[in-house]
């Protein structure tokens, strides 16, 4: 009974167009940091926003005397403390620092790894992004949880967003490319923490997404459009 049953679902996920004989699938995760500080505003919309209080001024409600001078006089608290900000340029921003995870507060960053790459040119080292070759997993994102989790060591700190891939690009055959190949990027964040033990690469770095262009020159024009940040 359970000869039949592969029987049945092979044929079935070759027609899908996740695994066929012919062709080599790639889980590639654009695994990626949210913003943790508010960005900060264009000249444009801060401008609005000055015009639109100093109009909302002109009609707000006037309040009584006595009301104001009561507000004034309430002293201060246990559950009143100073706040004092964090600065927004961090020591990372300072020196450049690209492994870290603490710089550029208020932008996406994204994580590449630089080594061995599904159609590197005679298999040299160049940046990536995690991935992984599909062979058996039962769908391409379980593809794409193996390889984050073979750069990360476990995912409990990221959450993948929903099971479709967010874009793919086919990879003909060239001069130093040896066998064509279908490339599906799917999305991950980081959840909850500001540091990562990335391993089985010769390096990595977290950047923005101007930075990650400039890593695929080739590629920038899909991925300016694949990636919306």
């Amino acid at each position: 009974m359970r000869r039949s049953l592969t029987s049945l679902v092979r044929p079935l996920a070759g027609a899908r167009g996740f695994s066929t004989s012919s062709e080599k699938i790639v889980a590639s995760v654009l695994f990626e940091r949210l913003p943790v500080i508010i960005p900060k505003l264009d000249p444009v919309v801060y401008a609005f926003q000055e015009f639109s209080f100093r109009w909302q001024q002109q009609y707000r409600r006037k309040y009584p005397d006595e009301f104001l001078d009561m507000s004034k006089s309430r002293g201060k608290g246990d559950y009143q403390i100073d706040y004092v900000p964090a600065p927004r340029i961090t020591e990372a921003d300072k020196t450049n620092d690209r492994k870290s995870l603490q710089r550029a507060l208020d932008r996406r960053l994204y994580l590449l790894l630089y080594g061995k790459s599904n159609g590197a040119p005679s298999g040299e080292p160049v940046w990536h992004f995690p991935e992984k070759v599909y062979d058996s997993e039962e769908t391409l994102r379980k593809c794409a949880e193996s390889a984050l989790e073979s750069v990360l060591g476990d995912l409990s700190h990221t959450y993948f967003v929903g099971n479709a891939p967010m874009g793919h690009m086919v990879i003909e055959q060239k001069e130093n490319v040896p066998e064509p190949y279908k490339r599906f990027f799917f999305k991950s964040q980081v959840i909850d923490t500001n540091e990562f033990n990335v391993r089985k690469c010769e390096d990595f770095v977290w950047v923005t997404k101007d930075e990650l262009l400039e890593y695929f020159p080739e590629q920038a024009e899909f991925f300016k459009k694949m990636i919306i940040s």
